[in-house]
């Protein structure tokens, strides 16, 4: 079995020994009840693994030695930032999570007339925060040692403006042409995902009007959490590192 890979904020030099944070300790002491001497792989965001070996864990607290640091080059050529209408119960953490999987570099929650999610701002925060868990969790489980960021959740309004020399694409039903036809100047995209029920007329003629191209997955109406993996998959084959 490969050492469980754990992420970790901080820095990491190869000979020290620090110590693990506590939802490190958590998981590989409390879950996985490793013992000193075993091996484990962390990583901090910044492109590397760093294998370690636990030199002593207690009831509370564990100590690794950092053994080596491997850069992990696996990060696709093409930088997606995704901007996706929040969907209610488990659809937003399947979306995060996948789009991960598939090589999403940012993401942004947006709010839309049809997302149907409302919340405080300590709430909006911790909804924010429970997202760049499963974000994390995500890079562990497929190897990623990049973390894309979950931005704050902003209206879309707001988003649809913000200044960005990447292409901009807004997925719709009716959209002339394929996502598979774009031409491609640059190798970053912001990918436009309405929530459940899509975005209304007004919504779709505001990113035309911010110069989004209206693109076609398919001829099928597709769900929100699927055609966001769809969209970035296909991207992934045809700009990407996919297939």
């Amino acid at each position: 079995m490969s050492n469980p890979r754990i992420y970790q904020t901080g820095d990491f030099n190869v000979g020290s020994n620090t110590p693990l944070s506590d939802d490190a300790f958590g998981h590989v002491v409390r879950v996985l009840r490793l013992k000193a001497g075993d091996e484990v792989t962390l990583f901090n965001g910044d492109g590397h693994d760093y294998q370690a070996v636990l030199t002593e864990v207690s009831k509370k607290q564990a100590r690794v030695n950092i053994t080596s640091k491997e850069f992990i080059a696996n990060e696709s050529p093409l930088n997606i930032h995704l901007g996706q209408g929040i969907s209610r119960g488990d659809r937003m953490d399947f979306t995060l999570q996948k789009s991960v999987e598939l090589g999403v570099n940012t993401i942004t929650p947006l709010f839309t007339e049809r997302c149907g999610v409302k919340l405080n701002a300590e709430r909006l925060e911790k909804k924010r925060q429970q997202w760049q868990k499963i974000v994390i969790s995500a890079c562990e489980q497929s190897g990623r040692a990049v973390v894309p960021q979950v931005l704050a959740p902003v209206a879309i309004a707001e988003w649809l403006h913000q200044p960005s020399e990447a292409l901009k694409i807004n997925l719709h039903p009716r959209a002339e042409h394929s996502i598979m036809g774009l031409p491609m100047s640059t190798n970053r995209v912001r990918l436009l995902i309405g929530p459940e029920g899509g975005l209304s007329e007004q919504e779709i003629n505001d990113a035309s009007d911010a110069n989004y191209t209206e693109v076609l997955l398919g001829l099928r109406v597709l769900r929100t959490e699927t055609a966001a993996l769809t969209a970035i998959t296909a991207l992934q084959c045809k700009f990407g590192d996919l297939g």
